[in-house]
């Protein structure tokens, strides 16, 4: 049975959220002062980007990039909602498609109806939760999600949610300002660890409970770009363009030795990008191996980033043998 550990501390006088299972770091978040995902602005649609099939907006503090075009024009208001991290020097990323989003439901207003989370595959449950929400339901236009958290919360708590997430999406929607302004300010770390960390777990909440159990130690070498394995190591360096992922075999000298590494480099790399909030372009440089171990490479890599809450696409092997991948910003990049 796996022991997890939640800290809700502050490094540097700004929030921290800090997941722990069985003595490792497993998740992190982190305060920033950029704009967080989730935050709702009334923003004004300025000149359309070329060649890129979206618009820029401005909002107080900011410019975002809006993709599409449909029922955008120059000139109009209208609420986006910030929808990932930019990269350096670069608009940050909104769409018009607003969530709201709580620990066991989310209200969409843009997408009438109820969906179920597929992980909730009781068919019981589903038609139980139905029943109970269905009150709720008739009263409002809106969609609502209901996540996987709720396959083992009361009903009444998952009720509560789904009302106070109407009621926070009818402040917003229904609200006359007309001036650009910051509609709603995106969850900061504590919030999201209670949101998105839903499963049983010890929690420490003490002032310098960060620093006095150690955990410090173990964000300190998130800085280092190598990453050591029980089957060698790991390097994660960015640059301007993309980051690369070298995967090296150490001391072992063994037929096996390749094989050995990238799997295990597979099966931890979602991990220490989550950890390191990076998202792009990456591309990884495994250990030479023969061609006939890739397929079992490449399912190791898929299997790992399944489980993953930021989306992952595996485009595949280059001729010379590389893994490309492209993640979604949707984590802040660490910044210690």
């Amino acid at each position: 049975m796996k022991s997890t550990q939640v800290f809700l501390d502050h490094i540097l006088g700004l929030e921290a959220a800090v997941r722990l299972v069985n003595g490792r770091l497993d998740d992190l978040f982190l305060e920033t002062d950029v704009f967080a995902p989730g935050t709702i602005f009334r923003a004004r649609v300025e000149k359309p980007v070329k060649g890129q099939g979206g618009f820029f907006v401005s909002f107080p503090g900011g410019v975002g990039f809006l993709k599409g075009t449909q029922g955008v024009s120059s000139g109009k208001r209208m609420l986006v909602q910030v929808s990932g991290y930019a990269e350096m020097g670069k608009a940050i990323p909104v769409t018009k498609r607003l969530l709201f989003k709580s620990r066991f439901v989310i209200v969409t207003p843009n997408a009438p109806g109820l969906n179920i989370s597929r992980n909730i595959k009781d068919e019981s449950l589903r038609d139980a939760l139905v029943d109970y929400l269905k009150d709720e339901l008739a009263s409002v236009s809106f969609g609502l999600i209901l996540r996987s958290s709720c396959a083992t919360a009361d009903f009444e708590d998952i009720r509560q949610d789904a009302l106070a997430m109407y009621n926070v999406a009818n402040a917003v929607l229904r609200d006359k300002t007309k001036e650009l302004c910051r509609m709603l300010q995106g969850d900061s770390p504590h919030r999201l660890a209670w949101r998105e960390w839903t499963g049983d777990a010890a929690i420490f909440r003490e002032k310098g409970c960060l620093h006095r159990e150690g955990v410090m130690d173990l964000i300190e070498d998130l800085k280092l770009s190598e990453v050591k394995l029980v089957t060698g190591s790991y390097f994660i360096e960015k640059t301007q363009a993309l980051t690369a992922v070298d995967v090296n075999t150490g001391s072992d000298t063994s037929s096996a030795a390749a094989l050995k590494a990238n799997i295990a480099m597979a099966k931890d790399l979602p991990r220490q990008l989550r950890l390191r909030g990076i998202g792009g372009q990456i591309v990884i440089d495994p250990a030479p191996m023969p061609k006939k171990d890739r397929r079992l490479v490449d399912s190791v890599l898929k299997a790992s980033f399944r489980q993953e809450p930021v989306q992952t696409q595996i485009l595949g092997w280059t001729a010379l043998g590389l893994i490309e991948l492209q993640r979604a910003r949707t984590r802040a990049p660490l910044n210690l």
